[in-house]
């Protein structure tokens, strides 16, 4: 699908309390770490938004795109006009620990 696709995003619940549980984390070790993540994760999310198939493909179905300055990946799958957002796991946790949400 070209860039000027109208897809949306749907967090999934589990990936939403991913994100937010790591933007607590970041904040406990200096005071706007955790804002500065979610804005990490957030131009991360505006990306694959324009471009979701130019992430590569992780196991079939499911996209990778890692967020800049923070060791986490962003685990989503292409719907029609929706981008799942499965999963924010940080690059070094076993992927078995996500593989099994699509």
């Amino acid at each position: 699908m070209s860039s000027g696709s109208e897809r949306q995003f749907v967090v999934r619940p589990q990936a939403g309390r991913e994100i937010e549980e790591a933007a607590e984390w970041y904040d406990i070790r200096r005071f706007g770490l955790g804002a500065e993540f979610l804005d990490a994760v957030d131009a991360c999310l505006a990306s694959v938004l324009r471009n979701p198939e130019s992430y590569p493909e992780v196991r079939s179905g499911m996209r990778r795109a890692v967020v800049r300055r923070f060791p986490y990946n962003l685990i989503y799958a292409l719907r029609i006009d929706e981008v799942v957002v499965l999963g924010c796991v940080h690059g070094r946790r076993d992927p078995k620990t996500w593989q099994a949400r699509a």
